[in-house]
């Protein structure tokens, strides 16, 4: 691999492509096992202590494009550091849907949904890592390192619709002592109404060219909408961090996470919010003191710290654990699906945040692989990835997990290590199923205190919150999009600050179910931040002319140094060329 030498760069330098765009017309090369003995089959020539050592942030590494192949230490290596990137992302979705912020499920179930989700998002990865040709041009998969895990965009929706399923005439029942009974019922109804919504989202990346797709959501809009979905979903995590959503949060009687658990105290008591910063200041250290391999699992690794930190301290129910299973797969637990048409709208809604997403990320991780995000092989891998996405999301009801979305977690790794081999991708999925199938390592995450859990989230969530404000510095601000912004955001805002603000508006009390449902869908997109800001959004940013200073304004805009490469420019990618034109 003689471009390896030609490419070598440092470790601190912000472009971490290659000099010259990457051939792909060769594909994946695979190992060569009659070279099992001899060390360019374990080892190679990479500087392996670039990845372990903090001091040293000058140190060349050569680059991998996607299709070379890597030796067998690091494809393990860097395997390992993108599934510990992804798996605090993967983990939390299931937990806030099924825990005691959504449907109050059974630890089992609860330890089953990590599980699934873990090894869904294995195959996932697996197929986006791969590109397939399907029927009339068509492709599946991307072809460059594209992961994939839980989707954000439909736990707030989610948690507000099980939560208000508790409520008089729900499905969802209370306790007599006002704590939430199992609602199976709940969970079923967002996974199947999940899947049949996706019909729609493939018909959409099919017929939809990616250009039109680009435009439709270009920085200004993907980026006020993660901005408003990491700013609503940290209300979450706080109160994991100061106990729980359960009924210790209102009712001073009782005791988090409930009077008969060990180590249990009073919601909001210091010991559960020093518990929770254990893990907020761990992410924080490893970030700023750790090597690279450190840095890119710094929020696993947080997790951890807090894990060992009440496990000794006598937090843990030893009970949960032993009780979990030592081997796990699909469908060993079922729930029962259904499909709710006040779920539609809303979740129609969330499949195009998915959507906006996935373009950005697939751009991302395509420019830092060093392959062109311009021209037809690019639109054709771009639609492929949007096809894959929205498939593996159709699926997922039907195995039992909430809908996947590619993650944007890993771009960074991929970037710091300048490895873009699909190998490791492989590696990736296949640690990724590992840990799903073991079905002790679930059970550590239901048994850890939510204050653990609300430590790790409310730093994740920020940065979901943080991209989307990095996201939005790429958009050229001109009066047009300033007007944009303002009206969507004001109103996403409101729903942050004031969630029931719009729930008086419809006061229909009939028996037409229909209507009902669908009054109760409309406020539902009302009251949910990054739904009502897509609503006005998009339709404003596709029919308000362009002025003098919208061109202006692209073509002075200057090249913003990223994760995937200062040639990230306004004029591509996720940003869209259509405005200059």
């Amino acid at each position: 691999m003689a471009s390896k030498e030609s490419t070598a760069t440092s470790l601190s330098a912000v472009d971490s492509r290659p000099a010259s765009p990457i051939n792909t017309s060769q594909g994946l090369k695979l190992p060569n096992f009659r070279q099992i003995g001899t060390r360019d089959f374990w080892l190679g020539d990479y500087n392996y202590a670039a990845l372990v050592n903090p001091f040293k942030r000058d140190q060349e590494i050569p680059f991998y494009g996607p299709d070379e192949q890597l030796p067998v230490v690091l494809a393990l290596l860097l395997g390992l550091q993108h599934a510990l990137a992804m798996v605090g992302g993967i983990i939390t979705p299931p937990i806030l849907l099924g825990g005691s912020a959504g449907a109050a499920l059974s630890s089992a179930n609860q330890q089953y949904l990590i599980s699934a989700c873990l090894i869904w998002c294995a195959v996932a990865t697996c197929l986006q890592v791969s590109r397939f040709k399907l029927f009339r041009g068509y492709t599946i998969g991307t072809g460059v390192l594209s992961v994939c895990g839980t989707s954000f965009a439909f736990v707030s929706v989610g948690l507000t619709f099980i939560n208000g399923q508790y409520s008089a005439g729900g499905m969802c029942k209370l306790a007599e002592d006002g704590s939430k009974l199992p609602c199976p019922q709940a969970f079923g109804a967002i996974l199947g109404t999940a899947s049949v919504v996706a019909l729609i989202a493939i018909a959409a990346v099919v017929f939809v060219p990616p250009r039109a797709l680009r435009k439709a959501f270009p920085p200004l809009i993907t980026g006020s909408l993660l901005l408003l979905i990491g700013i609503a979903l940290v209300t979450s995590g706080i109160n994991n961090w100061a106990g729980g959503a359960g009924s210790c949060k209102y009712d001073s009687t009782m005791l988090c996470p409930s009077n008969s658990a060990p180590m249990a105290a009073p919601w909001g008591s210091a010991r559960l919010i020093g518990l929770g910063f254990s893990v907020f200041i761990s992410i924080i250290l490893f970030d700023l003191l750790g090597p690279p391999l450190v840095k890119n699992c710094s929020v696993f690794l947080g997790l951890i710290v807090g894990i060992a930190i009440a496990a000794g301290c006598g937090y843990f129910d030893g009970s949960t654990i032993s009780k979990a299973p030592s081997g796990t797969f699909l469908w060993t637990t079922r729930f029962p699906l259904s499909v709710r048409g006040d779920l539609v709208l809303p979740f129609l809604a969330a499949y195009f945040v998915i959507i906006s997403e996935t373009i950005g990320n697939i751009t991302a991780t395509t420019d830092v692989s060093g392959l062109p995000i311009d021209g037809n092989d690019f639109s054709s891998r771009l639609q492929g990835g949007l096809i894959a996405d929205t498939v593996v999301a159709a699926l997922s009801g039907l195995v039992t997990v909430p809908p996947l979305t590619t993650f944007s977690q890993n771009i960074s790794v991929v970037a710091l290590t300048r490895n873009a081999s699909r190998i490791s991708g492989y590696t990736c999925a296949m640690f990724l199923f590992l840990m799903g199938v073991i079905g002790k390592f679930g059970a550590i995450f239901v048994a850890m205190p939510a204050s653990v859990l609300g430590g790790m989230t409310t730093f994740l969530f920020g940065s979901v919150a943080v991209a989307g404000v990095r996201i939005l510095a790429m958009a050229p601000w001109t009066r047009r999009t300033r007007f944009i912004a303002t009206a969507s955001l004001s109103l996403g805002f409101a729903g942050v600050v004031v969630p029931d603000w719009f729930s008086n508006f419809f006061t229909y009390s009939g028996s037409n179910g229909s209507l009902t449902g669908f009054l109760n869908a409309l406020t539902l997109i009302v009251e949910e931040p990054y739904l009502i800001c897509l609503v006005i959004a998009v339709p404003l940013n596709l029919i308000m002319p362009y002025e003098a200073d919208d061109v202006e304004g692209v073509e002075e805009a200057p090249v913003l140094p990223t994760a995937f490469g200062p040639s990230q420019t306004r004029e591509q990618g996720v940003v869209g060329d259509d405005v200059a034109k």
